[in-house]
């Protein structure tokens, strides 16, 4: 059987690099959902998201298999013990305000995908627990002025310079990033396409930067 073109529902070079480095082709199409977070438990909101996403860019390409996704980064007030979402900062001053909370303390990464085929639609998601260093405030100042955290949820991109910020990580690296590869595979796996190798979630993970990151999570 010919496998269907691919099209991912997604504007993040960050996403768009992970499937190029997995060796697939593919189209890319956004969707223009509105992720604004509603109050619900969080690993639910990735996921819905992450359907919406696949909803509406689906009838566009309906020969296609689509694949979407939503990424957030969750930390848990220890007061009150409850969890705030932090989305894409609205700029600079949110920035540094996101990554001062962030700062010395663990967080959560959840990443919500749906891949759909045809009648076939399949959902998950894979959460990874990151703790940061301690940030002074000199630091996070120079990190917010390099423009890099203002499109990334908790204003952080661990695949760039954000890896510095990071002491730990327990679970998926490319969840980190915005797509976790081994939950992408199980998902396509799922509507009947064969089209990701298997291998551990992190393997087409390459750089100097990322390798950094994971021998410092294995000493740790």
């Amino acid at each position: 059987m010919t496998s269907p073109p691919l099209v991912l529902a997604s504007a993040s070079p960050r996403r768009n690099h992970l499937l190029k480095q997995a060796g697939l082709v593919f189209e890319v199409l956004p969707s223009d959902v509105d992720e604004r977070y509603d109050g619900e438990p969080p690993g639910e909101f990735a996921r819905r998201n992450s359907a919406r996403k696949a909803a509406e860019v689906f009838p566009l390409r309906p020969a296609a298999a689509v694949v979407a996704a939503d990424t957030i980064v969750v930390l848990r007030n220890p007061a009150s013990g409850k969890d705030r979402v932090l989305g894409k900062p609205a700029g600079p001053a949110e920035a540094r305000s996101m990554l001062a909370r962030l700062s010395g303390r663990e967080h959560r990464v959840i990443t919500g995908v749906t891949v759909r085929w045809g009648m076939e639609e399949r959902t998950g998601s894979r959460e990874t627990r990151v703790r940061f260093r301690t940030l002074d405030p000199d630091m996070i100042r120079r990190y917010v002025a390099t423009g890099e955290p203002l499109d990334k949820a908790g204003a952080y991109g661990i695949q760039e310079r954000g890896v510095h910020l990071v002491e730990s990580l327990e679970g998926c690296y490319t969840n980190v990033v915005g797509l976790p590869l081994g939950l992408l595979r199980e998902l396509l796996l799922g509507v009947g396409l064969d089209a990701l190798p298997p291998g551990p979630c992190g393997a087409f993970a390459k750089s100097k930067e990322v390798e950094e990151c994971l021998n410092r999570t294995r000493r740790s």
